[in-house]
């Protein structure tokens, strides 16, 4: 059955996707599983760490903005391309191939390096909270702040885990302060509990690394104009925040899938 044209449009999951290796790229997948930790399966599972126990990413080093990389969650296997048309793969399920892997990123990145693995929760920044989430509207606008910029760019700037269509921009921001609603995703319920503080990797180009040159300033000041009347004003310390990091209440062991309805609860 249809729906009426005056109405809404549903909101859904429009997409998913995890990072396997902190750090680099993502990988889009139709279900994901929420672990037990609360995070979702596959996501950071697995990372690279210096002889100083720094986790290596984007900050760490931009080179990893020129690696190209995918992952297959059913085999464990990394497929790396670097920019010189190298290709390299790694079994990641096997402690050995993690070591190579480890072994060649030091060569390349320049350090001693080790990847360590964590599937119960994964080496995400927060090990107490969830997946981050954005909707769609939101990548559409801030990919309008930026000549040239698409929403594909956007989105992989952002790094969320869930992205959600069907409704407004910076609609994530009505799910933390004070009396914030939840949100139910598929089986799982799911609130915010902070917004995400922004580093400097969203300010480079996701293909090269190269930034773009005035980028923070111009975030905040449309960050600013653009900031949603039903957002928590007081939730937020400053504008240099986007995208919504949330936990899951409900639904633990359960499987999120894109196409999934997403209904906001009220208190």
């Amino acid at each position: 059955m249809s729906r009426r044209p005056d109405l809404p449009p549903m909101a859904t999951i429009e997409r998913l996707r995890v990072y396997p290796v902190k750090g680099l790229d993502g990988v889009e997948i139709d279900a994901a599983l929420v672990r037990e930790g609360g995070t979702l399966e596959y996501d950071r599972e697995f990372a690279l760490f210096d002889a100083d126990d720094h986790i290596v990413n984007g900050k760490w080093t931009d080179r990893v903005h020129e690696l190209r990389t995918d992952f297959e969650p059913e085999t464990a296997e990394l497929r790396v391309e670097t920019p010189e048309e190298a290709v390299e793969t790694f079994d990641l399920g096997s402690e050995a191939g993690r070591e190579t892997a480890a072994a060649w990123f030091g060569d390349d990145f320049g350090g001693d390096l080790r990847m360590e693995r964590d599937t119960r929760v994964g080496h995400v920044d927060r090990t107490d909270m969830g997946p981050s989430v954005v909707s769609t509207a939101t990548l559409e606008e801030v990919a309008s702040w930026f000549d040239g910029m698409s929403v594909e760019s956007a989105r992989r700037r952002l790094r969320a885990n869930v992205e959600v269509s069907g409704v407004p921009a910076f609609w994530e921001d009505r799910f933390v302060g004070e009396d914030a609603p939840a949100f139910d995703a598929g089986p799982a319920r799911i609130e915010g509990v902070t917004p995400c503080a922004r580093c400097v990797v969203p300010s480079r180009d996701p293909e090269t690394g190269d930034p773009l040159e005035g980028f923070r300033e111009r975030f905040l000041e449309k960050r600013r104009e653009t900031f949603p009347e039903f957002a928590d004003h007081g939730a937020f310390d400053h504008y240099y925040t986007l995208m919504l990091i949330a936990r899951v209440v409900e639904g633990h062991g359960e499987t999120l899938r894109a196409g999934d309805p997403v209904d906001v609860v009220e208190n």
